[in-house]
This record gives structure tokens, sequence and C-alpha cells, in this order.
């Protein structure tokens, strides 16, 4: 599919907004389960959610959004979940790429993507691909990532690099490393939203978040709606941010 050459809309500006928002989307299980329903059926639920958060990016000033779909971590659910899960991805980005890419969506991936099975591997490059000259909101979604396994395959990049001769030990510093990160052409997260009442951030975004502003919610993903995450960007719009630096 060709990229879409017609101009592209504007996000909107929103003084004291998170450019980048970040999202743990828990509580698929527990919301199916509570309905007396498989897991699969929360994150069926969850994925049809995505969508309305992408769409109310725009009118809050957010720019970048990146969702944590799938950890290393995941592996380890049942194989029936994980297959599922699996098809879901599948489902979505074959559903879902031109609506993207016709609403201004740039959708870029994250994670190791060597255990990810050949036709996922390429629906995700084609989504990729179809959505490369948008810019209204740039979606994120992580799929096999961890954040110390991102960390990991970077400083091994990173090694190669000094060894090769491409790069000069004495050089390397905090500015260095995040140019091998998977997040190397995004901004750092303003916001972490983790939703469904736990407060952890289970191993997302571990070098990216340092500084970031956190907000763990109660409501569980598949009912987290539109109005809220607008709340949540007004919220951080009265936050002190010093970065470590103190008031004068």
């Amino acid at each position: 599919m060709k990229p879409d050459p017609r101009p592209q809309p504007q996000c909107k500006v929103v003084p004291g907004a998170p450019r980048h928002v970040a999202i743990i989307m828990d509580g698929n299980g527990r919301w199916a389960t509570q309905r007396g329903r498989p897991r699969l059926f929360g994150h069926h639920a969850g994925a049809r959610r995505v969508r309305e958060i992408v769409e109310a990016c725009p009118d809050q000033g957010v720019e970048y959004l990146t969702i944590f779909a799938f950890s290393t971590e995941n592996w380890k659910r049942t194989q029936v979940e994980v297959a599922g899960l699996m098809s879901l991805f599948r489902r979505y980005i074959t559903k879902e790429t031109r609506a993207l890419r016709d609403a201004g969506v740039r959708v870029r991936f994250i994670g190791d993507r060597e255990r990810l099975d050949a036709k996922l591997i390429k629906l995700m490059n084609d989504l990729e691909e179809a959505t490369s000259h948008n810019g209204l909101v740039n979606l994120t979604i992580a799929i096999n990532y961890g954040g110390r396994d991102e960390v990991a395959r970077a400083t091994h990049r990173l090694a190669q690099d000094v060894a090769s001769g491409k790069l000069d030990p004495d050089k390397v510093d905090e500015e260095t490393l995040p140019k091998y990160l998977d997040t190397y052409v995004l901004p750092d997260p303003d916001l972490v939203i983790r939703t469904s009442g736990e407060a952890r951030i289970s191993n997302f975004l571990l070098w990216q978040s340092a500084y970031s502003e956190y907000e763990f919610i109660d409501t569980l993903w598949p009912d987290f709606t539109a109005e809220e995450f607008g709340r949540l960007c007004a919220a951080f719009g009265g936050r002190e941010r010093r970065f470590g630096a103190v008031e004068t």
C-alpha cells in the first residue's frame, strides 16, 4: 500500500500537555474474567480501545503515543493465550492499516522481532512503510519488548561498533547509548500511565522513563476512555518537573 501523498493535519497545540504519553495497557484478562469470559475476550476488547485513545491524541496535544502490547515475559503465559494474542496482532494490523494511514497516524514497532512469526513481521513492516509519511500522531507499539532486553541489545550493538573501530570507547556516555535503543527516533515519554491498579513499571521503557511522570489508575484497560485520558493529560499540565534541579 502506497503512502498517502495528501497534506497531513497538524496536532493541536495544548499548553502544558504531555508531548509523549506511554501506556501500560493492563487489566484485559481481569476485565474478561469479571464477565465470565475467557482472557482473550478481554484482549480483543482492549485492542478496540486502542483506536479510541489514538483518535483522542490530537485534541490533547499528544504527538507521540507508545503502548505496551506484549512483553518479553508474556511468553510465559499459556500457549493458548500467546497464540491468541499473536493472531490478534495479525488481525489488528490487517484491519487497521488503511484507517491508521488515512487518519495521519505513523506506526512504529519496538522490541525484538526475531521470535515473532514471519507473517506477523511482514505485516508490521508493511504497516510501518504504509504510514511512514504520516505525522499527526506517532504510534509506537511494543511487541516482544522488555526494557532490560532493549538495553542489552543496544549495548551489544554499541560493543560491536567499538570492536570494529566505528566508535571510540572514550566517547561513550549517557548520550551515546540512546542512539542504539529501539526508541532512538522518539522523545522520552513525559507521562506514563498504567491501568488496572497495579503500581509497577513491568520492565517498560526503563532508560527512557527516568524522569517521566507516572499515573497508576484503577481502571481496567478495556474501560479506559478518551475522557479519562483527557483528564490525565490535563492534570499533567499542573505538575512541576525539575529533572533533578532545585527551584530557585
